[in-house]
Formats: C-alpha cells, structure tokens, sequence
C-alpha cells in the first residue's frame, strides 16, 4: 500500500512538474502585431471577427487568387508564393478564424460550411465577384466546398493536399491527437509545449531540415494568440462530425477547371485522396511532387508554384 501512494505521489510531482515548466500564457494579439503583421497587413470587421488579411499586387487583376491555409498554420504559409505571384496578379490571404491573428469566433463554430460563408462574407467585403480560389489541407476543403456553394464565382480551383474524402492518415501530428483526448485537451490550453508544435510541423513535412527555428517560432507564438487553443480544441471536435458528412459525394459536380496539387510523401492525407479528386472532377489538372510532404507550397516554394503557374497560364 505504501508502495502504490508513494508512486502516485511520484505521478503527481512529475506531473505538476511538466505543467510548471511547459505551462504557457495567451498572448494578447497586440503583442503579435509588430511581428507577424507588418505591412501589408490589414484588418477587417467580418461578424464577430476581425479578420487578420493581405491583399497584393496588381489591383487592375480583376479575377484575384485567394489562398486559404490550413489547420493549425495562418497567410505567412503563402508568403513565398505570393511574393512571385503578385508581380502580376492580385493575390490576397487571410487568417481564418480560430487561426493566426484573426483568433476565435463567438459561436466555436469551425465546420466547413461556417468557413464556406465566411469566405462568400470576406470576398463581398473586399467587393470581389470572381477569383480563383486555392487551399491547403483544411483551406482546400474549404475551397471545394466553396465551389459547390458558388460555382460562378470561382474561375479555377487548386486543390492542394485538400481534404474532402473519408481517409486514414498514415500519421497524424501529436498536436492534433492531443487535442482531441479528453481529458489532455483541456490541459493543452494551458500546457503547450514548443517541442510539440515543431514535432507536429515535422510530421508534415517530408524534409525534416526544412523544419527551421524560426519556423516553429511562428507556429508556436501564433497558437498562443489569445483564444487560439482553445478554438483549435474546438475545430479538432468537428472531424467527427465529418465521418458522417456525405458532401464529398458532391465533388464531381464541380466543373470549374481544377489544379490537384500533392505531395508524394503526405502522411496526414494521403496521396489517393488525390487520386479520389482526379477521379471525381471532370476538368482537372493532377500533379504528385515526388519527396515533398503535406505543405508542398511552404516546404518546396519554387518546385510547387511552378506547376501552379503552368496551370494558371492554360486557357
């Protein structure tokens, strides 16, 4: 007996131990600002959320690209592509609520429909009426889905690493299991520690030495924004009501000309997700990245908007 409270005593230390040295504060989005929100960047009231946003480039681009990023990543994941891109295009970017500086909404509502709408809302307020829409991960879901929902609005459609498909990842970042354990979920509000944000970043990316200090940096002092964790909780919770979301069957009504654009060694969505979009859209363009992981725009810049630019100069 005595044996057993001492190693629970033991577990208790350890564990107050852990959460003294990894416990983290939010940090106030004034904070943020200087850093990861300098020039060009803007902000604008959309409902309940003031959206954190770059708008570039050539403003006599009537059809302008709009990049959606991915779970748990912000607009700094396109920088290099649109630094390229808006010598001749208009290109904007934005932090998606629960993300980046944009932070939470009231409702914790982060279901791909809300996302939808809050980019119909975002694209109206920018007094935009056609683009070519492209996302990431969660960003291609949501571009897809967009598609659906406003199918004259949308010139092309890149697809890149999106999800949309039921799957089974071959891994998945720690960040995002811990997320959804529940008791550990609501410890990670508070207990959030760096090594952990930059093992996730690793699991995404194929070359593990792309994965830079300053890197991890931003990811981790983003996730810090004030409410950021606990909406990344909350967004973690509506995957499972994707098991039971039909909409992908709805795919292969999308007619708008289509860029699939993966990386060969994705483990989180798999490569014969693409396969799945290439076979369902009937106007599409599919390009595998051989030795390139889940954010093929920020691991391989040059390699991965190459193949966008070829796509954007078809007729």
């Amino acid at each position: 007996m005595k044996l057993i409270t001492y190693l629970f005593l033991t577990f208790l230390l350890l564990c107050g131990s852990f959460c003294a040295v990894y416990w983290q504060n939010d940090i106030p989005l004034a904070e943020l600002k200087d850093t990861y929100a300098p020039a060009p960047s803007k902000f604008i009231q959309i409902n309940d959320v003031l959206v954190h946003y770059r708008d570039e480039g050539n403003r006599a681009d009537t059809t302008p690209i709009l990049l959606i990023h991915g779970t748990a990543a912000s607009l700094h994941t396109w920088e290099a592509w649109v630094k390229e891109l808006k010598q001749t295009h208009r290109v904007i970017s934005m932090d998606l609520p629960a993300y980046g500086l944009t932070g939470p909404n009231k409702t914790g509502d982060y279901s791909q429909e809300y996302y939808a709408q809050f980019i119909h809302t975002f694209l109206k307020k920018l007094d935009v009426k056609k683009c070519i829409l492209g996302g990431n991960s969660l960003g291609g879901a949501i571009a897809w889905r967009y598609a659906l929902n406003y199918p004259t609005e949308v010139s092309k459609l890149i697809l890149i690493d999106a999800a949309g498909y039921p799957m089974e990842s071959k891994s998945v970042p720690v960040a995002f299991q811990l997320a959804g354990m529940p008791v550990l979920k609501n410890l990670f509000k508070y207990v959030t520690p760096r090594f952990i944000v930059e093992k996730s970043i690793e699991n995404v990316y194929a070359d593990k030495t792309k994965v830079e200090p300053e890197l991890v940096d931003r990811y981790f002092n983003l996730a810090l924004r004030a409410g950021n964790r606990q909406a990344f909780i909350e967004r973690m919770s509506t995957f499972k009501t994707l098991l039971n979301d039909s909409t992908y069957l709805q795919i292969k009504n999308i007619k708008t000309p289509t860029l699939i654009l993966w990386g060969d060694k994705d483990l989180l969505i798999p490569v014969t997700v693409a396969k799945n979009f290439h076979a369902d859209l009937p106007n599409d363009t599919l390009v595998v990245l051989k030795n390139l992981g889940h954010t093929p725009m920020e691991e391989n810049p040059k390699q991965s908007l190459q193949v966008l630019t070829n796509f954007l100069g078809k007729k």
